[in-house]
């Protein structure tokens, strides 16, 4: 996991962003105390001729979406052990193709790169867990298709309130917004109510995070919504969801600002939703808390 997406609005965070791409990622199928890796999954949707009709001509012709994604961050975008890039996001911008009757070409990139490649031409559109901002939306424009925001997660039947952790012991992974900004908020509290701080425990990768919910080394653990959400599905059964999602903001693909692959891509996220497929890949990877009922361009809350 990396920093919370839903954050990387400022010019800070997003230096911070670019340097964790040098912090080892969490393995990729291969077991440990969190479990296995989830495999991809696939569904199959015929394609829709009045929503591809509205596809630039440049995608019309050469059949392809060109897509900039930056990894790892499971589990939206990663790579298994075949360096394949598999994920959430994967499993359903290739449900999106289907709709569309195009194939999407998947083109790693440093992810504050690939905006000014969407304005430049070189991608199509991004795929790599982008929060709707308004700051955003003055590039590029957003189709939304996932709501994103913290979430913590406890040992089974040992209730946790993230509200009310004074005292506990809360793991995050280091570098993350979890570890700079909420969980020191929620301890300030804490301490400025007079009761005992929250105990901070910082880790290098979220699977050693998790691992030490299990084993009972923390009370507690504080991650992305989706990055929670897998790992409770990974878990099988030993760790469960700790209060509710909050800070939410809406995931985006970014695309041409004004481009008619906005509104097919729209269009094509809510025939998904409306036909059960969205569904069917979220619950999949564990990550259905986030799904949305409509897809919109340029949703951003803020």
């Amino acid at each position: 996991m990396r920093l919370l997406r839903s954050f990387r609005l400022g010019g800070l965070l997003a230096v911070v962003a670019a340097a964790l791409l040098v912090v080892a990622g969490c393995s990729n199928n291969e077991e440990s105390e969190t479990g296995s890796d989830i495999s991809p999954t696939t569904v199959q949707v015929p394609k829709q001729d009045a929503i591809a009709a509205q596809l630039p001509d440049k995608v019309k012709q050469s059949g392809q979406l060109i897509v900039g994604v930056n990894v790892p961050y499971q589990p939206n975008e990663f790579k298994d052990s075949q360096g394949n890039i598999i994920g959430y996001d994967v499993d359903l911008l290739n449900a999106v193709g289907q709709v569309l009757g195009v194939k999407p070409q998947y083109k790693e990139s440093e992810f504050d790169k690939i905006i000014p490649a969407i304005q430049q031409g070189t991608y199509d559109v991004g795929m790599s867990s982008f929060t709707d901002s308004k700051e955003r939306e003055q590039q590029v424009d957003f189709v939304t298709y996932y709501n994103a925001g913290v979430q913590w997660a406890q040992r089974k039947g040992i209730a946790i309130d993230p509200n009310n952790a004074c005292g506990k012991k809360v793991a995050v992974q280091a570098t993350t917004v979890e570890d700079t900004d909420e969980v020191p908020a929620k301890s300030k509290a804490c301490t400025d109510a007079g009761k005992p701080a929250i105990e901070k425990v910082k880790f290098d990768s979220q699977d050693e995070a998790v691992n030490a919910l299990i084993l009972g080394k923390v009370d507690a653990m504080s991650a992305d919504s989706p990055v929670t959400a897998y790992a409770i599905k990974k878990s099988n059964g030993d760790i469960e969801p700790a209060g509710g999602v909050f800070d939410s903001a809406p995931y985006g693909y970014p695309v041409a600002k004004g481009s008619s692959l906005g509104p097919a891509l729209q269009q094509a996220v809510q025939y998904l939703i409306d036909n059960g497929q969205y569904k069917a890949i979220a619950d999949h990877w564990g990550v259905g808390a986030g799904a949305i009922p409509t897809s919109v361009i340029n949703g951003a809350v803020s």
